[in-house]
């Protein structure tokens, strides 16, 4: 018997499962209208953002470096633009590949390669980076027509810095580089993110790196509307970038090439100072280098040499390196007897040639001064005057005394980099040294330090510092490089605000005891020949400083010593000597008697500042050479000598 089908029931479940099949529809209508608000109302600033973000693209502007140039408007920096050619390593394909095509269109030498690579491993994968710089015409024309080959490779003009004198005053002016990966993460967490899009050089050393947020500039952006591929189709907005300021400096870039120039191939440092203000006059570091070479980055076989070379020519020896100042201490350990009470200016101390002390003996002039007292001791440098006093002051006498000088202290130069040397007390030997009969400072150690050995370590800057501090009655001013700054904009010159100069409350009287000492060190003393026919009135005091340690009893002999075992020649220097307007501490590593090296490149770099004047090339080589005393011949007229030879 066959069962029918109930229509009712067919019809109940039917309306079940419409229902269903609705409330679904209905739930996902829902759900799509849930969606829709979402976009729309939710997130529609969001996505707005992407969809302009899409359509445009902000490429930021990067601004010209300011130049930088000396007391009299000669510029030292400066830029210059040029087409660089250039790979974006993900999108390049195989690299290898690609450079060997493009090897065949424009001319890319190993050292291009190795410079690529070096680039490649301090930036990212999505950076252009330039494998070849400073294209021609021809080969932008020659890549141009075959560009299509070369995904990922571009053409780009870009600005370069320039140093037009070379290598003059490398280590004052300093250089540029491409930002390496520890300066973006600096960059990145500092408050100039934003200045630094786009940018790819930072300066890195002496004023570029000192003073590179003035020099950089405000970096600018330009909004444009791009095509689906990602090329620009026009430009919707611009904001220009704002040009780095020029910084000014307080150097004669002239009286610096000239001192480099006397140096020649020997090694040292000298600094001249205007000690009325503090001023740097002339900062010099031999040997130098080429800033030009770390534009571009520098290539391995040019960094080995610099890195490498005996000479150490990348070190500033005028703020890094550290020398005993030898007899040129002297004047200062006068001073500090004179305003301490120790001794007296007529007080005589009779010097046999030498100074006992604890069962040892300490040398001095053969055959000994006879009786000596302050400005003789001064005059004929005796070291058992100085070794006598040092023993009667006490080490932490002395050390208080030389701090406020700036001996063993930071300066304050506005320069990085500058280390502190040693000034010696029991408190510093007791934090140098870990094995505790070390720590112990013994009074036989005290005796080295009145002429300038011992552990006695000063900067040519501190030395310089200190001579311009006593030279100008006692008032220290803060050394300093920078003079101004030229707004881009405007032309406006600011200059640079410098503190007040600190008076160290110096006797009136005690100075001129120590000046006469000094002026009589070149009419009668070590100086006399360099100063001969001056006609201004100069105060010095020559030095020769050990560069190894030698035993009391064995003879010093230059010829039996390596190069670098030689003393070193120092001299100190102040003129006119009535109101002095420039006063200089240099060195002339390994190369003995300070009258004989140092003292005639001090007696023409006053003949230049004071009289105009400057050395002959006669004259010029003997000084090179350290054959010369006084200027020989007749010395040209400092204007007439050009900066850069014809």
């Amino acid at each position: 018997m066959t069962e029918l089908r109930s229509s009712e029931a067919d019809a109940s479940r039917f309306r079940v499962r419409a229902l269903v099949i609705g409330a679904v529809v209905f739930f996902a209508f829902c759900l799509i209208v849930a969606r829709l608000v979402f976009l729309q109302v939710v997130r529609h600033d969001d996505l707005a953002a992407q969809a302009e973000s899409n359509r445009t693209a902000v490429v930021p502007i990067v601004p010209n470096r300011g130049l930088i140039m000396d007391r009299n408007g000669v510029v030292l920096a400066t830029n210059y633009s040029a087409y660089t050619l250039e790979i974006t390593p993900s999108r390049a394909g195989t690299l290898d590949d690609t450079i060997d095509e493009l090897s065949k269109v424009v001319e890319i030498q190993t050292r291009d390669r190795r410079r690529f690579k070096r680039l490649m491993e301090e930036s990212r994968n999505f950076e252009s980076l330039p494998i070849r710089t400073r294209l021609t015409d021809q080969e932008v024309a020659r890549f141009t027509a075959q560009r299509y080959r070369f995904p990922g490779v571009d053409v780009k003009a870009r600005l370069f810095r320039n140093y037009p004198l070379g290598d003059v005053a490398s280590h004052a002016i300093g250089y540029i580089g491409r930002i390496n990966q520890t300066e973006k993460a600096r960059i990145q967490d500092s408050e100039d993110e934003a200045n630094y899009r786009g940018t790819e050089y930072i300066g890195k050393l002496g004023i570029e790196q000192s003073f590179e947020s003035a020099l950089h500039g405000a970096t600018g952006v330009e909004q444009m509307e791009t095509s689906a591929g990602g090329r620009a189709v026009r430009k919707l907005s611009s904001h220009a970038a704002t040009p780095g300021d020029s910084v000014m400096l307080s150097i004669d870039i002239k009286l610096q090439k000239l001192i480099e120039d006397m140096y020649g191939e020997r090694r040292g440092a000298l600094v001249a100072i205007d000690p009325r203000n503090g001023e740097i006059l002339a900062l010099v570091s031999k040997p130098t280098f080429d800033p030009n070479l770390f534009v571009e980055g520098i290539d391995s076989e040019s960094w080995t040499a610099l890195n490498e070379s005996i000479d150490k020519p990348l070190l500033n020896r005028a703020l890094r390196g550290t020398y005993p100042p030898g007899s040129t201490y002297k004047p200062f350990m006068a001073m500090a007897a004179l305003q301490l009470g120790t001794r007296s200016p007529s007080m005589v101390v009779s010097d046999p040639g030498y100074y006992s002390f604890g069962g040892r003996t300490f040398r001095s002039h053969e055959g000994g001064l006879g009786g000596v007292d302050m400005h003789r001791a001064i005059q004929q440098s005796s070291n058992t005057y100085f070794y006598s006093l040092a023993v009667e002051m006490g080490v932490d006498a002395i050390h208080d005394f030389m701090k406020p000088l700036g001996f063993g202290q930071s300066t304050g130069i506005d320069l990085n980099g500058e280390v502190r040397g040693i000034l010696p007390s029991t408190e510093w030997k007791r934090n140098a040294y870990k094995r505790p009969e070390m720590k112990r400072w013994f009074p036989g150690e005290t005796v080295s330090l009145g002429i300038g050995q011992g552990y006695n370590n000063f900067t040519m800057l501190q030395l310089a510092l200190a001579q311009a501090t006593l030279s100008n009655g006692g008032i220290r001013y803060r050394p300093h490089m920078a003079k101004a700054v030229k707004n881009a904009v405007t032309g406006a010159i600011t200059e640079i605000s410098q503190p007040p100069g600190e008076d160290l409350g110096y006797l009136p009287k005690n100075v001129e005891v120590v000046r006469n000492a000094m002026v009589a060190v070149n009419k009668g003393g070590t100086g006399t020949r360099v100063f001969a026919g001056a006609p201004y009135t100069a105060g010095g005091k020559t030095g020769t400083a050990q560069a190894m340690t030698m035993g009391q009893n064995v003879k010093y002999n230059a010829k039996a010593l390596e190069e670098h075992q030689r003393d070193h020649s120092l001299f100190t220097a102040f003129a006119p000597a009535e109101n002095p307007t420039i006063v200089l501490a240099a060195i002339v590593e390994n190369s003995g008697f300070g009258a004989a090296h140092a003292a005639p490149i001090a007696r023409r770099v006053f003949d230049y500042w004071l009289l105009g004047e400057y050395p002959n090339d006669e004259d010029m080589a003997a000084v090179q050479k350290g054959l010369a005393s006084a200027p020989i011949g007749k010395p040209r007229k400092a204007v007439d000598v050009p900066l850069i030879a014809p």
